[in-house]
């Protein structure tokens, strides 16, 4: 990382240089001037203007100097050589001292050259501030400026200078400037038809947005901005489309599930297809990417918008373009923020003493003649040490919060971005770096030899630098790195510090303590002692039989310290671009080609150490002393010091290669085509792959066109293509042809719209049907080939003494060569209104039909003896949904601003075919039945005592299970077959995809304060709790949680009870093993719950600097801010964050509380 840092540094001094190296350092004897001004410039970057002839006449000069400024240096070079200089920006001009003729051509040359002072606002024409507006003199690349974030702008120009003020979406204004100039306020004129806006779409294609036949979503940048390292986590709610939820807090694995019009298929691959300036990435990829790097973010959701992308387009595209130089002086932007966060919402667990008379409960409902766990004495004792009382001992008698031991209340993250850009008149650059600091809430331990609290940093560099080769002909280079560090806990699998929280909350809190203080036996140890039981028996005086040898519980606080998992990952990418202009052929022919590559590594290793557990051998409560005894004392059992374990390790190659002919020609005024043709190559390759189908190259082969045709700029008419090629099929499948046809009218446009204009100013209607495939449609490579290990199936051996074996043929797949494409049909309607001069609507409904889906086929017997399943392209899902969004501004006074925006997404699916047995249960079938829904059956209240569960129809669903009594689950026997079994299972609830999403806020702003406000729900979801790891003092099924459960403060404070018969409480009959409860433990609506939210997303509060203030420390603009991200959540769901789903015990969601800082300069 410091390689990195260095790298990092050196770019950006590279770039400003110029600006910022002031401090000279020389030493030359009898050297000329003209060599110590040449000298001077390399330091500083400033230009000497003189007289060669004079200086030739000069002395030369000894000079000793050392980090001195500028002004210094030149005194003691003209010392005694009769001249003088004058410093006008970055030009130093030498004349000779007290020359009248020299003089007076200085003063006519200063007045021809004079510069003054323009400041001026830019607003659009209610008044609101234009940021981001671009003022460049006109014939002077190396002159311009943009406007603030208040549309404030300060620039040095010459009188007469031509000025040109333009913005997306508004029309260009021109200025010249007279030597009387020194303010400028204009209002640029909205384009209330939009025609002129640029849209990047497709393949990276530029179309008029009034040309857009296809359902394109473009999101500025700036919306995207919350106090998050992971962009993906601020798409929910702000996208019309998107269907977007975050399912984990924890830092590197953080990425939210995001789909575009929903779920639209069971098969393999359901997530968007993700660009970034043109080449296939990974939502990490998107999820680290800078906001301040991007130029545009566009949402490409229909057929006609996907089709040049073929068989990658079928679920949606998500196109990203990083931003480019623009021609003027290096701008500097620069952003730091420092956040403190904390959990949205903590799940909260019954105190220990509850737990364990709840657990003397729940062993006595069952068995009346039991021995009680927990007497008497060990509860009054264990109350003592926790109020510690005189003689109480928390080690004998512990009672730990694992929740508090574990997880820290805050935690902090830093973020810091860097960007310089500017450019002249052949060249412009973008170049720039980010660092982000991830911290998690993992606690540390001071006695421990290493942190092992969840840490992940990201560092970025990205240069994008365009050079005009001819005036015809540019050049893109695109440079980046993306390098990420994770530290965390050693647990049981990818979801890292997610373990911990299970671990948690399935360990008693009163069996063992975390550690135990040394005893006399102990003292010189320089390990931690950490708690344990064996077999869990608990004598009447707190303490274990004194048993050695392998421990019975994982101890939580263990499994934090005892080491950590590393990744390090990086993905180099570059990029080589050329935009050629054929008007030399024909005017309007382009040329545009691509070759991009990147290297994606990742490398893992853990460092560990092997926890000496401890427990209670003997406890003299005379004394207060405790004699421990050293549970795991085997070899190899315990170790102090850290060994290194080589993990995974991940090395793929990418190529891509984008060739573009494009062509566009108008026929008089009224008519207008255009055409393109595109060609793709691209290539994966695994370099450390493990089997042969592995270690081939990954291709995929695509030629794609589109055709438009526009009249009078009212009717569209565009066709699109793509015709792609997947190695995953054979010659017969191999290639696929998806056409999409679209249309749109300006309604607007139309001389009958008349007055209708005054309340409507503008209507666009726009349609499109096509088809799209998906070739992703299995892990698997090639359905063509069969995949047989002749020495992976089951051994046999031979001979008399058994001394011949041999291994059988083992077939993982059989040749398939009829499998192809999924293919998805989609109709889109689109109606675009501008009304009231500042309200914009946009308004879509669509309809998908998916098919050919691969789906295991289910009809075939198993006396054919086949060893791996047969799939089939079977599958079919309907999908159909709604969205809009609205937005609007409105400027009260010239100072006082407003604007506001709202969307809503409604998505639906179904499916409509799916292989599966013909249940005479109609219910139990998948026809007709949303996507993702919960299965299980259907509760109808608590057995009201054991008599009515004794007469009601048998429910008994293992071998090792017992009848269910008073206070178990009750369920509908929903065939009527007196008997409870798997086919009175059916379909519960909603989807566990939400299927409405919405996001409302507004933007408001009073002279140099701005706030921002955005809420974000969804609802029609629903999720199932799994009662089967969240079941009281019960195992979890998982091998690797032996504890057992602890109990949900919600479930201890309401559940049944002898003293609380609620046929409705929130739990039912508790009880201590899974065989009293497998009734209560089963999937059914007793556990569904309705997963709709609404959140305080963001809320940001700034205030921008005052202009004169700012420009006292030579800055364009400062601004600093307080930011917020998931602030308040309402929700019928209180038990966790909402947002989790059924996952309560993972990794929670965090609360962030953000102060940042933006200066430009």
């Amino acid at each position: 990382m410091r390689l990195i840092t260095v790298f990092l540094i050196a770019s950006l001094m590279q770039v400003s240089a110029a600006g910022f190296a002031q401090r000279i350092t020389l030493s030359a004897k009898k050297t000329s001037l003209e060599k110590i001004f040449r000298d001077i410039h390399d330091q500083t970057g400033y230009d000497f203007l003189y007289g060669r002839k004079m200086l030739g006449t000069k002395k030369p000069v000894d000079i000793q100097v050392s980090n001195k400024s500028l002004e210094e240096v030149l005194k003691i070079c003209l010392a005694g050589q009769s001249l003088e200089y004058v410093i006008e920006d970055k030009t130093v001009l030498i004349k000779e001292k007290q020359s009248l003729r020299v003089a007076e051509e200085l003063k006519v040359n200063a007045e021809k050259q004079d510069k003054i002072t323009i400041t001026g606002k830019v607003t659009d024409t209610l008044g609101l501030p234009l940021p981001g507006v671009v003022i460049a003199a006109v014939n002077k690349p190396n002159l311009g400026t943009q406007t603030d974030n208040n549309g404030k702008f300060v620039l040095d120009v010459e009188p007469g200078t031509l000025l040109r003020f333009s913005y997306v979406g508004y029309k260009e204004q021109r200025i010249t400037v007279s030597s009387a100039t020194r303010v400028i306020n204009i209002r640029l004129q909205e384009n209330n038809i939009q025609a002129d806006e640029v849209v990047i779409t497709a393949m990276g294609q530029k179309q008029r947005k009034e040309a857009i036949v296809g359902s394109v979503t473009t999101v500025r940048p700036s919306d995207l901005k919350v106090p998050s390292s992971n962009l993906t986590g601020a798409m929910a709610g702000k996208i019309a489309g998107i269907i977007a939820f975050q399912p984990s807090g924890q830092p590197g694995q953080d990425n939210a599930n995001f789909f575009i019009r929903g779920v639209t298929t069971f098969g393999y691959k359901k997530d968007p297809l993700i660009l970034i300036d043109n080449v296939e990435m990974t939502s990490s990829d998107l999820a680290r990417l800078q906001v301040d790097d991007i130029e545009s973010f566009s949402i490409l959701k229909d057929a006609s918008a996907t089709a040049l992308y073929g068989a990658r387009g079928g679920n949606g595209v998500i196109l990203v373009k990083t931003k480019e130089g623009k021609n003027g002086k290096a701008q500097i932007n620069f952003r730091l923020e420092g956040s403190s966060s904390e959990s949205v919402k903590s799940l909260e667990l019954a105190d220990p003493i509850t737990y364990m008379r709840l657990f003397n409960e729940a062993t006595m409902t069952r068995n009346p003649s039991a021995i009680l766990p927990y007497t008497p004495n060990k509860i009054a004792n264990t109350i003592a040490a926790m109020n510690g009382l005189p003689g109480s001992n928390a080690f004998v008698y512990p009672a730990v919060n694992w929740m508090d031991m574990l997880f820290k209340k805050r935690t902090s993250t830093e973020r810091a971005n860097l960007n310089i850009s500017g450019g002249g008149g052949v060249a412009r650059y973008y170049i720039a770096g980010s660092y982000t600091n991830d911290n998690g809430i993992l606690r540390t331990d001071i006695r421990n030899n290493n942190n092992n609290n969840v840490r992940f940093k990201n560092y970025q560099l990205r240069s994008n630098i365009n050079i005009d080769l001819t005036p015809s002909t540019e050049l893109i280079v695109r440079l980046s790195g993306n390098f990420n560090e994770y530290v965390g806990p050693m647990t049981n699998d990818p979801s890292f510090a997610t373990d911990l929280y299970n671990i948690a909350t399935h360990t008693s809190p009163v069996d063992f303590p975390a550690y135990y203080e040394p005893d006399a036996a102990n003292a010189g140890v320089q390990h931690i002692l950490f708690g344990n039981n064996t077999d869990g028996t608990i004598l009447p005086d707190g303490t274990t039989p004194p048993t050695n040898g392998d421990v019975k519980n994982t101890n939580p606080y263990a499994a934090l310290l005892r080491g950590n998992r590393r990744f390090s990952e990086s993905r180099m990418l570059a990029q080589l671009e050329l935009n050629q202009k054929l008007d030399f052929l024909t005017k309007g022919l382009n040329f545009k080609g691509i070759f991009s590559t990147n290297r994606y590594a990742r490398f893992e290793s853990q460092l560990a150490y092997a926890p000496y557990f401890y427990n209670v051998q003997a406890y003299d409560k005379a004394t207060n002393q405790y004699t421990l005894n050293w549970i795991n004392n085997k070899p190899d059992q315990a170790r102090e010091y850290l060994n290194y374990y080589a993990g995974a390790s991940t090395l793929n190659t990418f190529l891509y290669l984008q060739g573009v002919v494009d062509y566009t020609k108008d026929f008089g005024e009224d008519h207008n085509i255009s055409a393109a043709l595109i060609g793709t190559q691209q290539q994966q390759l695994n370099a450390n792959a493990s089997t042969l189908f592995t270690s081939l190259p990954y291709r995929n082969l695509g030629l794609s066109g589109r055709a438009t045709y526009a009249y009078k700029s009212r009717y569209f008419l565009e066709f699109n293509f793509g015709y792609n090629g997947s190695e995953r099929f054979s010659e017969n499948h191999r290639f696929g042809f998806f056409p999409t046809i679209g249309a749109s009218w300006i309604v607007s446009g139309e001389k009958f719209y008349g007055n209708l204009s005054n309340v409507i100013d503008r209507m666009k209607l726009r349609a499109s049907y096509g088809l799209v495939g998906n070739d992703a449609i299995s892990d698997r490579r090639f359905f063509y080939l069969s995949d047989v290990n002749l020495n992976g199936g089951n051994s046999a051996v031979f001979g008399t003494n058994n001394g011949y074996g041999h291994n059988g043929v083992a077939i993982n797949n059989y040749e398939n060569r009829d499998v192809t494409w999924e293919i998805s049909k989609q109709i889109n309607l689109g109606l675009e209104l501008t009304f009231l001069k500042n309200m914009r609507l946009t308004a879509e409904v669509y309809k998908n039909y998916k098919s050919d889906i691969l789906q295991n086929r289910s009809d075939i017997p198993t006396t054919m003896g086949l060893e791996a399943a047969i799939t089939a392209n079977i599958g079919k899902v309907e999908s159909q949904g709604i969205e809009f969004s609205l937005d609007g501004k409105h400027n009260f006074t010239q100072d006082f601003w407003i604007s506001s925006m709202a969307n809503f997404t409604f998505a639906k699916n179904k499916f409509t075919q799916y292989e599966e047995p013909n249940f005479d249960e109609k219910y139990l079938l998948h026809q007709g039945v949303a996507l993702n829904r919960n299965f299980g059956y259907v509760a109808e209240r608590l057995f009201v005592d054991d008599n009515e569960a004794r007469n009601s129809p048998a429910q008994i669903f293992s071998t090792n299970g017992v009848p269910p009594r008073g206070g178990d689950i009750k369920y509908r026997d929903l065939n009527g077959d007196g008997v409870i079994d798997s086919k009175d299972q059916t379909w519960l609830g909603n989807p566990t995809v939400p299927e409405i999403v919405y996001g409302f806020g507004f933007s408001t702003g009073y002279k140099n304060f701005d706030l921002n406000v955005f809420f974000q729900g969804q609802t029609r979801v629903s999720f199932v709790i799994d009662p089967a790891r969240t079941s009281p003092f019960i195992k979890s099924p998982d091998s690797w949680l032996p504890g057992n459960t602890q109990v949900i403060k919600q479930y201890a404070d309401d559940h049944w009870s002898e003293d609380n018969q609620n046929l409705y409480a929130l739990y039912p009959r508790l009880g201590t093993n899974g065989g009293e409860i497998e009734n209560n433990r089963q999937n059914s609506s007793w556990w569904l719950r309705d997963g709709s939210f609404l959140r305080m997303k963001s809320l940001e509060f700034g205030y921008t600097l005052p202009k004169k203030f700012v420009n006292k420390i030579r800055l364009r603009n400062l601004r600093v801010y307080f930011s917020g991200l998931n602030l308040l959540t309402w929700s019928p769901f209180t038990m966790w964050d909402p947002e989790l789903g059924g996952n309560g015990f993972a990794y929670p969601l965090q609360k962030v509380y953000n102060l940042g800082i933006n200066v430009n300069l």
